[in-house]
């Protein structure tokens, strides 16, 4: 049966913000990287001012990749059965690929869980010392169990929820109709490949049938919740209720049910997730955004209606997973015409940057709605045209959500071949720089409406100047990605992810009356800034988390002279005076 788009009428009233006294706060600066010894270092500011009273504050990292910590190495990355896994020359594979860093208080013991973002991915559960100025330390570390989850793939950013527990994320998945289709493992995208290091295989060495018993590409892609107990253990859960997108994070709302989920990669979506019970994600109806365009100046404007994509629960997705449920079982394919039609009965969907014609099989939906949640959500009517969708923050007084898009390209701009097999809903100029979106939130916490907050500004420098080798204005924000508000303090913090729009990535604070960017930290060749993410009251102090992933590894590997510059650094901005 042809199954037609459902939109979700978004009549919900929108609160009008109560907007408190907002204290003033302000960073000292920290200058561009002008010359190749400030390209190397990790600079943050020196001095926040709240209300007039300075505060000195610095970059304090208080671990590096590598470090041994007892019987562990932070950030090693390590296979089902708990043994080490090591490289081609037989020693242990250390990922400097570390990203979102929470702090959780628990009975009296401040713990973080850091995520490491490869294949296998890792996150280390550490306990943390806090002394009397507020100064944290790691006193010990150790990789936290994913073998009753089948390991963990790809953990990028992340949240803690209302109620104290750390939700993280799996990005990129795997495309599961193409290694259903493959004939041979030429045919497959060899980014999935190194996830069988986790059930023990040499993936140089193994062959189609090997990949496709060790990985099945349904178990991952989606949030990651992990509940951290009495006596420093925890526990993960993934939440299959929420969909299996490329996660770049899952960050819930005050009334603990609503969760957004933003999509990362090309020819992706925006979700809302809403659970059927308040501090309960295991359960819930999923919803994805339709882009309404309504201006196409700067990087757009435009109303949002919601597309109800259905129920599900976390036990009867997992069990259909488990039991070795195939796209093949989902969905029914047919060639899509030169005009981006489908034969009758079936529905076109530009998801997973590919044109296709589907229709999901009799009693499939909910399971289609949650394995294959961009292409079914293309099919009934969303728009999946977003590239490069990343982090998320929610303004309370003003009742906003911002939403990083790290860049307004492909899929965004108007006509282009993203385009087939969808509507074309946002018909934008490219923008390599990309933007900061404010989206206007309802009573109900679903978005109506979304505006462009930020946008960068591309440029053109000389090669004779200190600015050389930047494509975006040095005194503008560079392909965004993770996002963090100070709520009382007007002010949004926008971390970069950029390769050639500024050579050394920053984080920035905006404040949101003027507008006005702050330089704020600044990072070495080659490096990306995750986890910016506001504490306001740890044990008396607030923090601002930073984490420098990969440096000399994204770019400048050339610049790279002592190996052990290249571990990341996970630490914080601070600390600050307790700002609750």
């Amino acid at each position: 049966m042809l199954r037609r788009p459902f939109l979700l009428a978004t009549t919900a009233l929108i609160v009008a913000p109560v907007l408190a006294h907002a204290q003033a706060l302000s960073f000292a600066p920290v200058p561009f990287a002008a010359d190749d010894a400030a390209r190397r270092q990790v600079v943050a500011s020196g001095q926040v001012t709240i209300d007039g009273q300075a505060n000195a504050i610095g970059y304090h990292a208080f671990a590096r990749s590598g470090d041994a910590h007892g019987d562990h190495r932070f950030g090693a990355l390590v296979a089902r059965d708990g043994s080490t896994i090591t490289d081609a020359r037989g020693n242990p594979d250390l990922s400097s690929s570390a990203d979102f860093t929470s702090l959780i208080q628990v009975n009296g013991h401040l713990y973080s869980i850091t995520h490491f973002e490869n294949r296998p991915g890792a996150m280390y559960l550490s306990e943390l010392l806090q002394d009397a100025d507020g100064n944290l330390t790691m006193i010990s570390t150790a990789p936290i169990d994913f073998s009753g989850l089948n390991g963990l793939w790809v953990p990028c950013a992340g949240s803690v929820t209302p109620w104290n527990t750390h939700l993280g994320s799996e990005e990129y998945p795997a495309d599961a109709r193409q290694i259903a289709e493959a004939q041979q493992l030429s045919d497959i995208d060899d980014y999935a490949f190194d996830m069988v290091r986790y059930e023990g295989i040499d993936p140089a060495a193994m062959d189609l049938a090997t990949f496709r018993a060790a990985y099945r590409p349904y178990r991952y892609g989606s949030p990651i919740e992990v509940t951290i107990h009495e006596g420093g253990t925890a526990t993960p859960v993934r939440h299959h209720a929420m969909g299996r997108i490329a996660v770049e994070l899952a960050s819930v709302m005050p009334d603990r049910r609503t969760a957004y989920i933003s999509d990362d990669g090309s020819n992706v979506g925006l979700f809302r997730f809403v659970a059927d019970t308040a501090g309960d994600l295991s359960a819930g109806r999923l919803y994805a955004a339709r882009w309404v365009q309504t201006s196409a100046e700067g990087a757009g404007a435009a109303d949002i209606e919601w597309v109800d994509l259905g129920h599900a629960d976390d036990a009867a997705v997992l069990a259909a997973v488990e039991g070795g449920v195939t796209f093949a079982d989902l969905f029914d394919t047919a060639p899509m015409t030169d005009d981006g039609t489908c034969p009758e009965g079936f529905l076109a969907s530009n998801a997973e940057t590919r044109a296709e014609c589907l229709r999901v099989r009799d009693g499939m939906d909910m399971l289609a709605s949650r394995l294959e949640t961009r292409r079914y959500a293309s099919m009934m009517g969303a728009t999946t045209e977003f590239r490069k969708m990343e982090g998320i923050t929610y303004n309370p007084e003003a009742n906003t959500l911002y939403l990083a898009m790290s860049e307004v390209s492909k899929g965004m701009e108007d006509g282009v071949s993203q385009d087939r097999g969808g509507r074309n809903d946002i018909r934008l100029e490219k923008n390599g720089c990309g933007a900061v979106y404010a989206l206007t939130l309802g009573a109900d916490y679903a978005a109506t409406a979304l505006t462009t907050l930020v946008a960068g500004i591309p440029a053109q420098y000389g090669d004779d100047t200190p600015m050389a080798g930047n494509t975006c204005d040095i005194d503008g924000i560079a392909n965004p990605d993770n996002l963090t508000y100070l709520p009382g303090h007007d002010t949004l913090i926008i971390g970069e992810d950029t390769g050639s729009g500024h050579r050394n990535d920053v984080i920035w604070s905006m404040n949101l009356t003027s507008g006005t960017l702050t330089r704020i930290f600044s990072t070495p060749y080659g490096s990306e800034t995750t986890s910016p993410y506001w504490y306001p009251n740890v044990g008396g102090f607030g923090y601002l988390m930073a984490v420098v992933q990969h440096p000399y590894g994204e770019s400048d590997e050339d610049q790279l002279h002592d190996p052990a510059d290249a571990r990341a650094y996970v630490g914080y901005v601070g600390p600050f005076p307790a700002l609750d």
